[in-house]
């Protein structure tokens, strides 16, 4: 790890001071100074201390349907073949908004590349969204006109169930837009093969229980939304969105079990099904006015209310006797209402901008629990509150954005109440190197609360002798995030190496314990003392020709981590994380082949591995037509490790391979539509509320 660490320096440092200095025009400063940054025109690219921000020619502009095709383009995006979405290359979770307000991928294909003003690509997201994601990518798309836009597009495995669908439509009139979307994502897999291992010693014995088990699973995601939205130049914003999100899940798997008690062994039979449903309506409220030529005023609320139901049963038995080992019945009725509330004033000052506001969140469950424990009711809220500030700047070669937060966590469970403030200060620095190099950095200090599962008082049976369940006596972890990037990138180069390293204090362990109310063990959770990650991060781009003719990009992240329980016991961790593709477009056709080597990461008590990717795809497009076909997980199934550390009381492996999407291939179609342009407003504040409540 420190060889690598040291090679990445010596190349940094060859980078900035040998490369050839590279002449190119830009453009003047703004007015308001929000981060100023220089932009090569022949690349394309300005980079800001916080972002980058991309233009695009007319090359591409052409070749484009939509901007979603657009955003393929940039270095640090690339399209998700298996849920057909635009994700970033480095991982993690990206958020899209259009001019400001929060956007799906339906609406970013709405939008027609030719409205396409430029992309700002934020890995230091500002103070209002670094809670929710870690990259944010927003379009900024041109003014206003009288249009309508409609398309629907289809993809389908032929043999298996696997169908992703949408279709969407969006009218404009004078100051109004009206927009409608529907979308499908369905999967019905009926042969996924588990092997799971439970090694563990018991009151002086040891036993050991190896299951293989098969399962027929699947879900339906459904999403509804309609939008309302009115906008008056320089006056004020208006906007309301309707989303209803219905979902449902289900798995039941049957197989054997071999179960050895010392030197005795017999032979089991088990079934366990799940699945779980719910519906969530959520309304979405917005509005900005502007206050003279340099401030402005935004309020966003979001508020929904639903029920969710979630249901366990597994049973295993002696196979000639029938006798049970275990009986498993869980059946989980929760009422749940969230409310998202923020308030946010910015000003512009002739030295930089200031951004400043408050956001309150809060969800509150209440629970209707049948399982091995008995019958319960409870109720939980989950309280979060956050005032923050920040101003950014520039001076000479040198920008900056400074931001001081103080966040509130008021959590109340059925057994615990836990309330704390924390002060969250934030600060990034940037120095432009040269005209197409710059170096940055960035250092904050969060936390993170714990999510509803890891609290919950449920209680499930897994395997004979364990249980899992949560901790009502959880308290927020804090993070403590420090990074240094250095960027260059010319015509055919785009590229990022960065050295990060991240203290998590009171870190959110998952492990095995001793459970004297079920006689056996019990995976749960604890506030273990500490956890570490540090390494380097190299990510970008190579365009042998200068164009899309043919682009290569890659992700390698060499990292070590560690975590230390609260008895003390140091658990370690080296990891190569990648990610690496190739694509091509000439005239109307692509084609884009994805690869990975999957590895294992820290998570608690055990190590996980990431989900195997070999996808290729070819496209043709034909004006508003698109067509599809490709084929995922090529020569493998998808499939999943996980396997204990030598610190945990119960030795346990689980490998999971999904047999229906080995070497499946699909076929798609789409059509895509639009004449004149959408109302599109600069909308300040996107929030979300909480997740639905499942264990």
């Amino acid at each position: 790890m420190k060889k690598a660490i040291y090679s990445v320096f010596f190349l940094c440092g060859v980078l900035v001071f040998s490369q050839e200095n590279v002449k190119n025009d830009t453009i003047g400063q703004e007015d308001t100074k929000e981060i100023q940054e220089v932009i090569l025109k022949s690349q394309r690219k300005k980079q800001f201390s916080d972002k980058s921000v991309y233009t695009f020619d007319k090359e591409a502009l052409e070749k484009a349907r939509y901007a979603k095709d657009l955003l393929q383009t940039l270095p640090e995006l690339q399209l998700d073949p298996v849920s057909n979405t635009i994700t970033s290359t480095k991982g993690g979770t990206s958020l899209f908004l259009i001019n400001g307000i929060e956007a799906t991928d339906l609406q970013i294909r709405s939008v027609s590349p030719s409205e396409v003003v430029k992309v700002e690509y934020y890995d230091i997201p500002p103070a209002r969204w670094s809670s929710r994601a870690e990259t944010v990518i927003n379009i900024i798309t041109k003014s206003n006109e009288t249009g309508y836009v409609f398309g629907a597009d289809v993809m389908s495995g032929l043999t298996t169930g696997f169908v992703n669908a949408s279709s969407y439509a969006n009218f404009t009139k004078g100051k109004n837009n009206f927009g409608l979307e529907y979308s499908l994502n369905l999967r019905d897999y009926d042969n996924r093969k588990v092997q799971s291992i439970y090694d563990y010693r018991l009151n002086g014995e040891h036993y050991r229980s190896n299951e293989r088990r098969q399962d027929h699973f699947g879900y339906t995601s459904q999403n509804i939304a309609l939008r309302y939205t009115r906008m008056v130049a320089d006056d004020y914003a208006f906007q309301a969105k309707l989303n209803v999100d219905i979902f449902c899940r289900f798995s039941k798997g049957t197989g054997e079990s071999v179960f050895i008690k010392d030197s005795f062994s017999e032979g089991h039979e088990m079934f366990k099904n799940s699945g779980s449903s719910y519906t969530v309506p959520k309304l979405d409220l917005y509005y900005s006015k502007k206050i003279g030529s340099k401030d402005e005023l935004s309020l966003n609320v979001v508020g929904s209310h639903y029920k969710t139901s979630t249901t366990e049963s597994a049973r295993e038995w002696i196979i000639p006797t029938g006798i049970s080992v275990y009986d498993n019945d869980m059946i989980l009725k929760a009422e749940q209402t969230n409310f998202v509330g923020e308030l946010a004033y910015t000003h512009d000052f002739k030295a930089g901008k200031l951004s400043s506001g408050y956001r309150i969140s809060s969800t509150t469950i209440s629970n209707d629990l049948n399982n091995l424990a008995g019958y319960s009711q409870y109720s939980v809220n989950y309280l979060e509150q956050y005032f923050y500030s920040e101003f950014s700047g520039k001076a000479d070669k040198f920008s900056y954005r400074i931001g001081a937060g103080l966040t509130n966590i008021h959590n109340k469970s059925a057994a615990n109440t836990f309330d704390e403030w924390l002060f969250t200060p934030k600060i990034i620095l940037g120095y432009q190197l040269k005209t197409n190099q710059s170096l940055r950095l960035t250092s904050s200090y969060s936390p993170t609360s714990p999510w509803s599962s890891a609290l919950s008082s449920n209680v499930v049976q897994i395997a004979p002798n364990i249980v899992q369940k949560g901790n009502p006596f959880l308290k927020s972890q804090q993070n403590f995030s420090n990074n240094l990037i250095y960027s260059f990138n010319n015509k055919k180069f785009d590229f990022n190496a960065g050295l990060f390293y991240r203290y998590t204090d009171r870190v959110i362990n998952q492990y095995y314990i001793l459970d004297d109310t079920f006689g056996g063990y019990a995976l749960t959770y604890e506030n273990g003392k500490n956890a570490q990650r540090y390494g380097v991060q190299l990510s970008g781009s190579y365009k042998p020709f200068g164009s899309s003719l043919l682009v290569l990009k890659a992700v390698l992240t060499p990292t070590s981590e560690s975590l230390r329980t609260s008895k003390g016991a140091l658990i370690k961790n080296d990891y190569l994380a990648n990610n690496f593709s190739v694509s091509s477009e000439y005239k109307s056709f692509s084609v884009q082949y994805m690869v990975n080597i999957p590895v294992y990461t820290l998570n608690g008590a055990f190590l996980n591995t990431n989900e195997n990717q070999n996808h290729l795809f070819a496209g043709y497009r034909l004006k508003s037509w698109s067509f599809t076909a490709g084929m995922y997980w090529i020569g493998m199934p998808s499939e999943y490790k996980t396997k204990s550390l030598p610190e945990s009381l119960v030795d346990y492996n689980v490998h999971t391979k999904i047999m229906n999407n080995k070497s499946m291939f699909v076929l798609g179609v789409s059509f895509d539509f639009s004449k004149g342009k959408k109302t599109e407003i600069q909308r300040k504040l996107n929030n979300e509320i909480a997740p639905a409540a499942t264990f």
